[in-house]
């Protein structure tokens, strides 16, 4: 695997992760009791916390890459190669 596949499988799972971790932990104004009156969402959160979000869900998908790595590594499953000519 390349130094640009890795970072191109990384990214992919950072972003499937931050969509995960997104929701978690989360108040909505309704839930809250909070009136947001006119033109704001009920739904939207209190406080989404983003900076600890992003912080989340970047270790976890350094350790989803990293057991995705050595399984790679190890040999433990095969991906195809693909021709350097495209």
């Amino acid at each position: 695997m390349s130094w640009f596949t890795g970072v191109a499988i990384y990214l992919t799972i950072w972003w499937t992760v931050l969509f995960a971790v997104l929701p978690l932990g989360t108040i909505s104004h309704a839930e809250a009791g909070i009136d947001k009156g006119d033109g704001g969402d009920p739904g939207a959160p209190v406080d989404p916390k983003l900076k600890r979000k992003f912080f989340t869900t970047t270790w976890i998908s350094a350790v989803v890459f990293g057991v995705f790595w050595l399984v790679l590594k190890l040999q433990i499953i095969h991906l195809p190669r693909l021709p350097s000519g495209l």
